[in-house]
């Protein structure tokens, strides 16, 4: 969707939301109003994760992304992210859906955590069986 020169798409993976807004730029990705270095610390794998739609595309240095992203925890976080920034590339250039869709970019990863039932210990661990 394009709005005041912005173009905005959301990625989600598990309980994580991103919402992302992609605009012509030097390259700045700004999650939650920090830099996505401060933001990922020294989590270099999602770091790459977060970058690799733009990688794909060799885009990286054409746009300023700004990212608002809520729950999950970081893995999470960098994947909604990433979808969410593919979402926002194939609305910009629907030329680059043909090089994301193979590499699985444009796919929401649908895994949930699956809910604990009653009498388990969790989804599916049983209580230790007695047989006297």
């Amino acid at each position: 969707m394009k709005m005041h020169g912005r173009i905005y798409a959301t990625g989600k993976r598990k309980e994580a939301v991103a919402k992302v807004w992609l605009k012509s730029g030097s390259g700045n990705i700004i999650v939650n109003g920090k830099p996505l270095e401060e933001f990922l610390g020294g989590r270099e794998a999602l770091k790459l994760r977060v970058k690799w739609p733009l990688m794909l595309t060799k885009q990286e240095g054409n746009f300023d992304i700004e990212v608002k992203v809520l729950g999950g925890g970081f893995a999470a976080q960098a994947d909604a992210i990433k979808h969410g920034i593919s979402k926002a590339l194939v609305e910009y250039a629907p030329e680059f859906r043909s090089i994301l869709k193979p590499a699985g970019l444009l796919t929401r990863d649908a895994r949930e955590v699956e809910r604990k039932k009653y009498g388990k210990k969790k989804a599916r661990k049983s209580p230790q069986f007695s047989k006297r």
